[in-house]
């Protein structure tokens, strides 16, 4: 296993630089199929959410894959590398593992213990075998990730450690009010009609919000997401549908507004939201900037100048990030608030002058990073952590006893040839064994070959499992003189098991 991932996440680059390094599904298509393409490479899968781009490989050299994964993600994002690189980190074999499972469980979310990362997993499990890049390795690591974090959903009460993103973006628009109180009776319009869209509605009509109005491109799924919300039982919320060219119209009757979309450009712009408020932007004098520390994460690899005169270091020189990010986020306007903007998107939807308005509240993404940075840590992600950690070395073991499977099977199939064999040259011997005879003397051989080979193939199933116990299968192979294009027939007909990673 030669598992790398590198990327960037809230932890490590600031929400300026996330944003403009977004990738759309169809740039996220030709990044695998590159990344698929580039010599180092022989699995890929990326993992691209509002949060984080992480470039998922199997590789068979550590210094050229990042060098190589590195310059791909520059190249597809429209970042350039060297503005990039110094927010790149880096994750290799069992710490590239360790990390997907934390993110799986929450841990590694904006408001720890969130449970959407999972279909996001999902969903880039999906896309890499569409798309035919995710292998073997990727499709295991990936399915059980997802096994990883429902586990630890189940298990412990993560969940109590932090809220959905949309809860917790409500709560910072209440302001320290109780969301239902706050949100009761109120017009929402929720721009948007996908996962995180949908959410939003969802949880707003559980909040109690009298009427939902659902913009979105496409009006067929802004109708489905309606009479989703009408079916619900626990809920008596009025919702609509309009088209997104209502959105202006829309916006003088809404009292809460959550929007997120694909849109590479802005969706509400400050002078939109300053004609549907009767206002200016420029009505209120400018709003001295609040400058936010950040904490440094606890386990975030700083990716240093990996590609510089053509080398890397050494993935045990990549050390934890000790600086603080600063984050300068511009205070909101004083007054009654007139509109409450959520903006979940990466891009931004949002214009982030929207707070020079009098009588608008915006939270969008940077915003809710500052305020779940003192969010406190439930007892019950020390329990996830343990989780994490016997996930993390029960996968390393599974892998390394699948990389010895197809050793001992061609070795027990070349048995069977010798077994086949010898009955053969028996029947030119002896020709006058009767039917009986012979499947008796055709059983006992095989038992003695069968026990001759099961403390062995035991054994080294045993040992490959250990750390560092991927030599065996080769000790194996060459004790044997096991053909390798034997061993290698073996891993592809596994490898295309039609039933093989699919969930």
């Amino acid at each position: 296993m030669s598992l790398l991932v590198v990327g960037l996440s809230h932890r490590s680059a600031p929400v300026s630089v996330l944003e403009r390094a977004s990738l759309a599904a169809d740039t996220q298509a030709k990044l695998l199929q590159d990344t698929l393409a580039a010599e180092p490479a022989t699995e890929a899968a990326v993992l691209a959410t509002c949060n984080r781009i992480e470039l998922y490989a199997d590789v068979d050299k550590f210094h050229a894959g990042v060098a190589e994964l590195s310059t791909l993600l520059a190249q597809h994002s429209g970042v350039g590398l060297e503005e990039l690189t110094p927010y790149l980190y880096v994750h290799y074999e069992d710490r590239a593992v360790h990390h997907l499972f934390s993110v799986a469980c929450g841990l590694d979310s904006m408001v720890v213990g969130e449970g959407q990362i999972l279909g996001q997993i999902k969903d880039a499990l999906a896309r890499g075998q569409e798309l035919h890049t995710a292998g073997r390795l990727l499709n295991d690591l990936f399915q059980q990730a997802l096994r990883v974090g429902k586990r630890a959903h189940s298990e412990t009460g993560i969940d109590r450690a932090g809220q959905s993103l949309v809860t917790f973006g409500l709560q910072q628009l209440a302001a320290g009010a109780d969301p239902a109180l706050w949100a009761g009776g109120k017009r929402a319009l929720v721009i948007g009609a996908g996962s995180m869209s949908s959410l939003a509605a969802a949880t707003l009509a559980r909040t109690g919000v009298a009427e939902i109005v659902v913009a979105n491109r496409t009006r067929s799924r802004a109708d489905r997401l309606v009479e989703i919300l009408q079916q619900g039982d626990d809920t008596a919320v009025r919702a609509r549908a309009v088209e997104m060219s209502a959105v202006g119209d829309e916006l003088t009757r809404a009292d809460v507004v959550v929007s997120c979309t694909g849109s590479t450009g802005l969706v509400l712009t400050a002078d939109a939201l300053a004609d549907a408020l009767g206002v200016t932007p420029d009505a209120a004098p400018e709003a001295p900037a609040v400058t936010a520390v950040a904490p440094a994460p606890d386990d975030v690899d700083q990716h240093a100048a990996w590609v510089e005169n053509g080398s890397a270091a050494s993935a045990a020189h990549a050390g934890p990030v000790t600086a603080p990010r600063r984050a300068t986020v511009p205070a909101q306007s004083t007054g009654p608030v007139r509109l409450a903007l959520l903006d979940l998107a990466m891009p931004r939807d949002v214009d982030g002058a929207a707070h020079r308005i009098p009588g608008v509240r915006l939270v969008d993404i940077e915003s809710l990073a500052e305020a779940s940075a003192d969010a406190p840590m439930a007892a019950d992600v020390d329990r996830v952590r343990t989780i994490v950690s016997d996930e993390v070395a029960a996968f390393g073991a599974a892998q390394r006893a699948a990389h010895v499977a197809p050793t001992v099977v061609a070795l027990r199939t070349m048995a069977a040839d010798v077994v086949a064999g010898e009955i053969a040259r028996l029947d030119g011997r002896l020709p006058d064994l009767d039917e009986k005879q012979r499947a008796e003397i055709t059983q006992t051989v095989r038992r003695v070959v069968d026990k001759l080979l099961h403390a062995p193939t035991v054994r080294v199933k045993q040992l490959a499992s250990e750390p560092g116990g991927a030599g065996y299968a080769d000790a194996l192979r060459e004790l044997f003189d096991l053909d390798p294009q034997t061993v290698a027939a073996v891993s592809r007909a596994d490898l295309n098991d039609p039933n093989r990673g699919r969930s």
